[in-house]
């Protein structure tokens, strides 16, 4: 779109200009409060949330829609019921993170399918798949450690700032093309390089701070984080061992997920006895 408008190298300088500025601008925010885990982190945002909460709401609208044609929404109404009361639990401790979040336009739906998934899009729109319920006989507490997680991501907005990145890496590429910084031959190396050396990187950071805030959250809401080292633990012996390095992977290690959540708990214990009474 951008080599359409803007044919000529001036133009691509100067609407890449534009774009790192407003940039650098947004980049000195963050999306959430601490909390016990710190989740505090500046983050690059060039997108408007709007934007994509416009997104994640028509997306998820087609997904239930194509899984009712099926058969496949919310089929179980026990395990609906489950999966929409551990959210009920969990959603009035994003508040934490979020001023805003606890007033978000939650929603919940099971899909019946064997796909090891669930996700929680921007705007607080929950979907899990029978799969990984039934599959990895996960209890409550499991169940609120991948909704903890999913829920996190949402309010962390790391899909956003991913869409940001790579808005800036697409403008920046291509103005250095055309400003003959690089040529032809080295542009998909640079693309490969910077994928290892920061977009997978970022991405396992993303990761790390989901399962840290998915922690406390399911902490604060009655649930024993212990739970989520067993979470990984189940989902370790799930994939049978044929992850990628964890170089190449967009997900932390399986060992190193849990070292980091297990390195959480001493500080996020008490929360959780807090609602013992």
């Amino acid at each position: 779109m951008l080599h359409q408008i803007y044919p000529n190298k001036k133009s691509k300088q100067f609407i890449a200009s534009l774009v790192f500025s407003a940039g650098l601008l947004s980049g000195c925010s963050s999306t959430t409060e601490d909390g016990e885990v710190n989740a505090g982190r500046k983050q690059f945002l060039v997108i408007p949330s709007s934007q994509i909460t416009q997104m994640s709401a028509d997306a998820y609208e087609k997904t239930k829609a194509e899984a009712k044609s099926k058969g496949a929404l919310d089929r179980n109404s026990a395990q609906v019921r489950k999966v929409q009361d551990i959210a009920n639990r969990l959603t009035p401790h994003t508040s934490v993170f979020r001023k805003d979040a606890p007033s978000w336009e939650w929603e919940v739906h099971v899909i019946s399918s064997p796909e090891l998934n669930a996700y929680c899009m921007p705007g607080g729109k929950i979907i899990f798949y029978t799969g990984i319920i039934e599959k990895l006989g996960l209890t409550d507490g499991e169940i609120a450690a991948i909704m903890g997680h999913e829920i996190a991501h949402a309010l962390r907005e790391h899909g956003r700032e991913r869409m940001s990145e790579a808005l800036i890496q697409q403008v920046g590429l291509s103005v250095l093309l055309a400003t003959g910084k690089v040529n032809e031959n080295y542009a998909g190396a640079l693309g490969a390089v910077t994928n290892l050396a920061i977009t997978l990187p970022h991405s396992r950071a993303h990761e790390s701070e989901a399962d840290a805030m998915g922690v406390e959250l399911m902490a604060r809401a009655g649930f024993d984080p212990n739970e989520a080292v067993h979470l990984w633990q189940k989902m370790s012996q799930a994939s049978g061992g044929q992850k990628p390095p964890e170089i190449l992977s967009t997900h932390p290690a399986d060992k190193t997920r849990i070292q980091k959540i297990q390195s959480l708990i001493p500080k996020i214990m008490p929360l959780y006895q807090a609602t013992q009474g």
